[in-house]
């Protein structure tokens, strides 16, 4: 038998096995930052503005947030979580922050925001 003869042989038998091997669904994993997060409930929920006015960013109840800036409606998106005083971001290009609620103040990216009254 020669080397091109076996070659085709196996390829051949290679064949009929993948057609009757039963096929496995890939599972795909979103770990994209835009997953759905959890219901948040705490007292920061709302809308948070520096005193200029120029930022505006809205906590919403389902753990996302919305970032506007000067005339730049939702400049940035992405989850938040909120542990005691502390709020952590994802924003939704994969940039992450933080920042730090006191006195019913957000101190957050070296900046000040006030709850929108």
């Amino acid at each position: 038998m020669s080397i091109l003869t076996a070659s085709i042989a196996v390829a051949t038998l290679a064949a009929a096995v993948a057609e009757t091997t039963p096929r496995k669904e890939a599972t795909v994993m979103n770990t994209s930052s835009t997953t759905q997060p959890a219901s948040q409930s705490h007292p920061y929920l709302g809308m948070w503005v520096t005193a200029d006015g120029r930022i505006r960013q809205e906590l919403l109840a389902n753990g996302r947030y919305d970032e506007a800036r000067g005339a730049r409606k939702s400049a940035y998106q992405g989850r938040y979580e909120v542990k005691g005083n502390r709020i952590e971001y994802w924003d939704d290009t994969g940039f992450t922050a933080d920042g730090e609620f006191r006195d019913d103040v957000l101190y957050h990216g070296g900046m000040v925001f006030y709850r929108e009254k």
